[in-house]
């Protein structure tokens, strides 16, 4: 098994709640952030959910890819299932994000988008 990247565009970039070993600022083509999701989860309610940010199709966006060690691969999956899917309304997708570090690597990152 290998190691896993994050992209976070939101409240991944302050509060992962997951363990990494190296955190870079990253740019995810193909999607920017955009308020698209209404959550009763986040903000609102049930009955007048609030509008969240989603990552929708088209243009770029700018975040942090956050690199998981193998060995803490599985658990940051179920992690971040239960945290991002309370709704189901995101999917995973493992997209190519270019880190912004001196190399400007790609790798491959989960992601969720809507």
């Amino acid at each position: 098994m290998s190691d896993l990247w994050v992209f976070g565009y939101g409240s991944l970039i302050w509060r992962p709640g997951f363990p990494f070993q190296e955190a870079v600022a990253a740019r995810l083509a193909g999607f920017h952030r955009s308020l698209c999701v209404y959550s009763h989860v986040h903000r609102g309610t049930p009955e007048q959910p609030g509008l969240v940010f989603g990552l929708d199709r088209g243009g770029s966006c700018r975040g942090r890819a956050f690199r998981v060690a193998a060995a803490d691969r599985e658990a940051t999956v179920a992690y971040l299932r239960e945290r991002e899917q309370a709704t189901s309304v995101y999917r995973e997708h493992l997209a190519v994000v270019r880190l912004e570090d001196q190399t400007g690597r790609r790798v491959p990152a989960l992601v969720f988008v809507v």
